[in-house]
């Protein structure tokens, strides 16, 4: 009864949440809020101030949205109301909201934003819309310094939508210290037949993302890693047929010879009694591996509801805000894996191991947002992108009083409820013979990387290219034929390099099958750092600490997650070619 009654009660909780949230559709007369947002470089879209230190007419206070979503927090959007009011369907006659006087401070920052060509950025109804702040003008040898004084919005209405918002900027006036600068806004409505699901559509820019190099690169890419793929297939089943068939009987079981033993084995064959040992490390192998495939989870997911829903016509930040809800959904799962694998490996250390497992991928996202936090306090430019206290609240809540609880429940039920396998191991462990040099780990992992990092190259560059400018990234479908071939190609490489290990009678394999796709961050990092420099106009401490902190992040995920799908995969490969052995320890093959 009582669960009767929690069930209930939660579902009365969803619908009065889901039947309050603003859906988007006026009467008429109905208040329109303009909502103003950030100020910046137009070659710099990471370089943002609050509008509110800008000459436009604000509201009575500088309260934030309460609609607003945890991701557009991070992501730098704050939005404060104008004094402008705007009634759906009604227009607004040309008039004077204020006078801007402009002291020596102000002129220079004014001077410093009209040099460096700063747009500002409103939304109406979720809708961006952007403006000019003024421009340049030589007169007789000398420049001036003019600001657009007049705004007019033209919005477009479609049945009770807003499907469209236009900004044009007239009246411009030269502006010096002392000035007092006028500033007058009008508002124009007007039918259009633009369906409402259709008015992100201006935002996009099919051009770039659909043009035919980037259809190109993906069918090259699933091309080239479904032909390595087959490649490496045939190549281990005729080479494991072969060492099988060196072993068989007639009527497809064939044993070796007592009198033999084992010394016809070699190779691979050889580790059958240290090939399951446990990791060096466990804890911090089964945690990577619980982290990474709750990444995998949280991105194909992410994903798939992106193209389901077309997120990016949400409000501001709402992917990453699903992320986040997603990350705290799944605690359970990363913890249930990590604590399987730890069982696996007969860890003892459950708390210490449990308490990584949580804390794992937040402490270095928490460092990196802290880091920046110090270095926005001291440069103006980044006071829109620092974290406000009850947001760093509101995630420190979520880390301890969701995410934690969650991971702990996965951890004892794996403890608890998992099956651990049995596997013997030999009393003394197998010496590993010198290898040459380009067998050692860290070429082989180095080499590795090439190919998932060349699978999702030059999709990388339209995801920074969307980080880095103003183009809205929506091509999803992309994005899930890209996320399927990264992993397809990080399994392939760490198959073939675990292979190579083994048959070079190295049983610590669990290592190599991780790194050597997680070893694909590398090359996704420094493809970041030759983007920054040669495809940015980023500049600057904070915004240099900005870009490489994250992409940092950004590296560190996709390494973790390759890794840890790569290694999943492997580990069923080796349990595969370890499962066909007769009584006598020799190896068999079904006919």
């Amino acid at each position: 009864m009582n669960f009767r009654r929690i069930t209930l009660a939660l579902c009365l909780f969803i619908i009065g949440v889901v039947s309050g949230e603003y859906n988007h559709q006026y009467e008429d007369n109905d208040e329109v809020i303009l909502w103003l947002n950030t100020v910046g470089p137009y070659r710099n879209p990471q370089e943002t101030y609050h509008l509110f230190i800008m000459p436009i007419c604000l509201g009575p206070s500088f309260m934030e949205r309460p609609q607003e979503t945890i991701g557009g927090t991070l992501q730098g959007v704050y939005l404060t109301p104008s004094d402008l009011k705007i009634e759906f369907k009604g227009n607004v006659t040309k008039n004077t909201r204020c006078y801007y006087q402009l002291s020596d401070f102000k002129f220079e920052w004014l001077k410093n934003a009209i040099e460096n060509n700063y747009w500002y950025q409103m939304y109406i109804d979720d809708l961006p819309v952007w403006g000019a702040v003024g421009e340049m003008e030589e007169s007789n040898g000398e420049i001036g310094y003019y600001v657009w004084q007049h705004r007019k919005f033209i919005i477009s209405y479609n049945g009770k939508n807003i499907v469209d918002v236009n900004i044009k900027s007239e009246q411009k006036v030269k502006v010096e210290t002392g000035s007092s600068v006028p500033f007058s806004n009008e508002v124009i409505w007007k039918y259009s037949p633009i369906k409402f699901e259709d008015r992100f559509n201006k935002y996009l820019d099919p051009n770039f993302f659909q043009h035919k190099i980037h259809w190109f690169s993906i069918f090259n890419s699933l091309v080239m890693v479904l032909f390595f793929c087959g490649l490496v297939a045939l190549i281990l089943m005729r080479v494991l047929n072969k060492e099988y068939m060196k072993l068989n009987l007639e009527n497809g079981f064939i044993y070796m010879k007592e009198t033999l033993g084992n010394e016809n084995e070699y190779g691979w064959k050889q580790l059958h009694g240290d090939v399951f040992r446990p990791a060096t490390n466990p804890m911090l192998f089964s945690t990577m591996i619980g982290a990474g495939t709750q990444i995998a989870v949280i991105t194909l997911t992410v994903i798939v509801l992106a193209i389901m829903g077309k997120l990016y016509q949400d409000k501001a930040g709402s992917v990453l805000s699903l992320a986040i809800y997603l990350y705290a959904a799944t605690s359970t799962l990363n913890g249930y894996i990590s604590g399987h694998m730890y069982l696996v490996f007969g860890g003892k250390s459950w708390f210490r191991h449990t308490l990584l497992s949580a804390f794992f991928l937040p402490a270095p996202i928490y460092s990196v947002a802290v880091g920046l936090d110090t270095i926005g306090m001291f440069y103006y430019t980044s006071l829109s992108r620092l974290i406000p206290f009850y947001t760093g609240c509101a995630m420190t809540a979520l880390l301890f009083f969701l995410i934690l609880p969650l991971t702990i429940v996965g951890s004892l039920l794996a403890r608890y409820f998992s099956d651990k396998p049995e596997h013997t191991f030999n009393d003394e462990r197998r010496p590993i013979p010198t290898k040459k040099w380009f067998f050692s780990t860290t070429w082989m992992v180095l080499l590795a990387g090439t190919l998932p990092f060349g699978s999702i190259f030059i999709e990388l560059y339209f995801i920074f290219a969307s980080f880095t400018t103003y183009k809205i990234y929506y091509v999803y479908g992309f994005l899930l034929l890209a996320f399927f071939i990264l992993m397809l190609a990080s399994l392939c490489v760490s198959i073939v390099c675990t292979y190579l290990v083994l048959n070079a009678e190295d049983y610590r394999w669990q290592w190599i099958s991780f790194m050597s796709a997680a070893s694909a961050s590398i090359y996704v990092f420094i493809y970041a750092t030759y983007f920054f420099f040669f495809k940015t106009n980023m500049y600057g401490l904070y915004q240099t600490a900005f870009y490489f902190g994250y992409m940092s992040l950004f590296s560190l995920g996709l390494g973790i997650m390759c890794g840890a799908v790569a290694y999943v995969g492997t580990s069923l490969f080796v349990q595969t070619i370890y499962s066909y052995r007769n009584p006598n320890n020799s190896y068999i093959k079904d006919s």
